[in-house]
């Protein structure tokens, strides 16, 4: 496709033309957005489609992120980006521009339905639609990652209880804009009791200010496993990042194929619209790729820009040409499909029954469907108290009775050892000499009662005389009570 063309075709549907930045990605990402905006322009949208560049080539010129300056000035002035899906060089060096996109512009929540389309599409749990809503932007997806000594590796997962308040409450939203009748969240609040725990918190929290929608919660492996086993089960489910990603292809690809699935992303400000599948390079070029994600995404694109009456017309004209059995490869099944189209040909299709509705799968509406728009909260400042350290070390040779005699030199009147731990199991005092260990520790100093404040210059001079004794510490991490409650984890075993 000659980008270049895009930015000529402005659609008018006779009102006035909405500014969307367009990316076509790499891969089969030219492909199936030539299609969609064949289907856009003949559908009667109204948009004045700017051209950007992003992913493999921009990553060759030099920018780590895959995006350019000049297309982020593109992004800043028109606000909704329609995308297609991008090439991440494998390795160090560079940033996902996925989540570069959605983090720097503030694209908290993630809506991703997943509806069946069975007997045309025949699959396993024939009534299966269910919305995934999953946080956005923080949890291990802030990528913060350090090599910490020889053998460890660390990822921070960060919550934050802002943003819990955001993506609870914008499921909420949606659920009741959309007359759904329960959210469920998914966490591991049973090992993660801090970061998880506080998602369940603000969850339960939430869900009292909306009485006539059902709320509950699901460990989260357990509830995957439910959803691909019965998932009728759940209506709209809300998670943290990384559950989310998972969760939303499994439900996706349980719906028929991974390639059907739209995703909305949005904020305050922005919002971006996108296929969840790759870029599939492997058949790129072949006019083999399905173009029903990527143009979902943009029906999803027209309800929130307010041009909810093409937005229907086109995903109407869609499900007829699925209940047509007109299929792409990935949706072809011998016995129910009539023909396998290609990725223009199936444009083509769903060109042609633009007007027409569907006779058996449930018709569906856009009107006043504009996405919640939910600010983040403000929070009172809790009483902080600094009460100990935990100071991580690098040591490949000591036992961990060793090590403490080692550290108990350095332990001052006010900050004593009472605790160390390897991959988070306690292995002194009262280790078990079983536990593997490696070259990472973690070292607790305390004062000697919580209520007890220990001030910055006693961690200087507690780490003054790690320092003197020539113990390696690489990490630290300060022991803070909120409120009177302990803001830090237990050590497992402790």
């Amino acid at each position: 496709m000659n980008l270049m063309n895009i930015s000529k075709r402005i659609m008018r549907g006779g009102i006035e033309p909405v500014p969307v930045v367009v990316a076509a990605g790499d891969g089969i990402g030219p492909e199936i957005m030539e299609a969609t905006l064949s289907i856009l322009e003949a559908a009667g949208a109204s948009l004045d489609l700017v051209p950007i560049e992003i992913g493999e080539s921009v990553y060759k010129q030099g920018y780590s992120s895959g995006i350019s300056p000049e297309s982020w000035e593109h992004i800043r002035e028109r606000k909704v980006i329609l995308k297609g899906p991008i090439t991440t060089p494998q390795g160090g060096g560079v940033k996902s521009l996925n989540v570069t996109l959605r983090k720097t512009l503030g694209l908290y929540a993630n809506v991703r339905p997943c509806i069946a389309y069975d007997p045309y599409i025949p699959v396993r749990h024939p009534h299966l639609d269910v919305v995934i809503i999953r946080e956005n932007e923080e949890d291990l997806y802030a990528g913060i990652e350090h090599r910490q000594t020889d053998q460890v590796f660390q990822c921070l997962k960060l919550i934050t209880r802002p943003g819990c308040e955001r993506i609870v409450r914008f499921a909420f939203e949606y659920a009741l804009r959309r007359k759904r009748k329960k959210v469920t969240c998914f966490v591991k609040d049973n090992i993660m009791k801090l970061t998880d725990g506080l998602f369940k918190k603000v969850f339960y929290e939430i869900s009292a200010e909306y009485p006539d929608l059902k709320a509950d919660s699901m460990i989260v492996d357990i509830g995957m496993a439910r959803l691909a086993n019965a998932p009728e089960l759940f209506d709209v489910i809300v998670l943290p990042n990384l559950y989310g990603d998972i969760l939303s292809d499994i439900a996706a690809e349980l719906s028929g194929s991974v390639g059907l699935a739209p995703s909305a992303n949005i904020g305050e400000n922005y919002a971006m619209f996108e296929a969840i599948h790759g870029s599939a390079p492997d058949i790129a070029g072949q006019n083999i790729a399905n173009p029903s994600g990527l143009l979902l995404s943009a029906v999803k694109m027209l309800a929130y820009i307010g041009q909810g009456q093409v937005a229907e017309r086109i995903h109407s004209a869609w499900m007829v040409t699925i209940e047509d059995g007109i299929h792409t490869a990935d949706m072809y099944r011998s016995g129910t499909s009539q023909h396998k189209a290609g990725t223009q040909e199936f444009a083509k299709a769903v060109i042609e029954r633009l007007g027409q509705n569907p006779s058996h799968l449930r018709r569906v509406t856009y009107a006043g469907d504009a996405m919640p728009r939910i600010s983040p909260s403000r929070l009172p400042k809790a009483s902080k108290n600094l009460i100990g350290i935990d100071v991580f070390i690098h040591d490949a040779d000591s036992t961990p009775d060793e090590l403490a005699d080692l550290l108990k030199r350095s332990q001052t009147d006010r900050l004593q050892l009472v605790m160390i731990t390897n991959r988070g199991v306690k292995v002194w005092p009262d280790g078990f000499p079983e536990t593997f260990t490696t070259d990472h520790w973690r070292c607790r100093f305390q004062a000697g009662s919580d209520d007890q404040t220990v001030t910055h210059a006693e961690i200087i001079e507690l780490l003054n005389a790690l320092h003197h004794h020539n113990i390696d510490f690489i990490k630290t991490e300060h022991l803070y009570t909120f409120d009177g409650v302990p803001g830090f984890s237990l050590g497992q075993g402790q």
